[in-house]
Formats: C-alpha cells, structure tokens, sequence
C-alpha cells in the first residue's frame, strides 16, 4: 500500500492544483482533494491531511473535522476490497440481515472491521440507491444487486 510520500509527486500535485482552481473559494475543494488523497493511498494518512491544510489554508483541524464527518472517508487503510452492504428498510426486507450474517461468517469479521490480510473492510451503510434491486451492496465503486449469499460468495470467488 502506497505512503503519501510515494503519491506526491508532481502529478499528484498537478491534480490537486486542477481541482482547487475549479472553485472561487479554495475551501470548498476539501471534499474533492480528500478523496483524491484517499483514492491515492486507500485511507487519509496525517500528511496527507497536513497537505491539504497547506493548500487550502486552512489549519489540520479544519481538515479532521470535515474528514471524520464522512463515513465514506477513512483515517487507517480501508482493504483492497471495502464491502459496502446496504442496511435501509428496502434491503433489510429483502434479506441484507442475513447476508451480513452470512459475509460475518465467510469473512470471519463484522461490520466496522477488515480482515487479518487487509483483503476485505465490511462496513453496513444507509441507502446506495438500489432500492427497487435489494438487498444491494457495493464494492468499492462496484454495484451488485438482487444479491443473494450463494451470489456473494461468486462475486467474491471471482476478486482477483
């Protein structure tokens, strides 16, 4: 897993520069540049948050602050693969508690924690939008629907 050390370089730099430059106010680029950061280095590390506070002018509070806001966002690796099962009214009806259960016992971990090997991070979320295709999960930026435990194990039998 790369260190932000190894991500800024000067095209990284290029980058968050591209993304300030698209808003009158620097600030309001905090959202973008932290996902930058963590789609470079699977989480948030200190120095990337520092980086971000120098761009932007702000001080590390600021930038903590909006980081721990979004569950989306994460202070330590996240895994290669962040298993994101949909837990509102629609997928729970339609079975996303006992795929839980079942993700539970495959992984041997629950919700909020990730494999000894850093494989898998298993987080339940509010709604992914998939609603009319429940239970629904995501993974990474990967969408799987109508999703029944006999489907899990094949999608996840077939990561690389």
């Amino acid at each position: 897993m790369p260190t932000f050390a190894d991500v800024l370089t000067q095209d990284f730099e290029r980058q968050a520069d591209a993304i300030i430059a698209r808003y009158p106010q620097k600030r309001s680029a905090i959202l973008p540049l932290l996902h930058l950061v963590q789609n470079a280095c699977n989480y948030i590390p200190e120095d990337g948050m520092r980086f971000i506070a120098k761009k932007l002018g702000l001080n590390m509070n600021d930038v903590y602050e909006t980081l721990t806001f979004y569950s989306m966002l994460f202070t330590e690796p996240i895994g290669a693969y962040h298993l994101q099962l949909c837990r509102t009214i629609s997928c729970y009806l339609c079975g996303a508690a006992q795929l839980r259960e079942h993700l539970e016992k495959r992984l041997g971990i629950r919700p909020g924690q990730k494999t000894p090997d850093g494989r898998f991070r298993l987080s339940e979320v509010e709604c992914i939008g998939a609603c009319s295709a429940a239970p629904a999960m995501q993974i990474n930026f990967d969408f799987h629907e109508n999703l029944t435990p006999e489907k899990v194990d094949a999608i996840l039998d077939a990561l690389p």
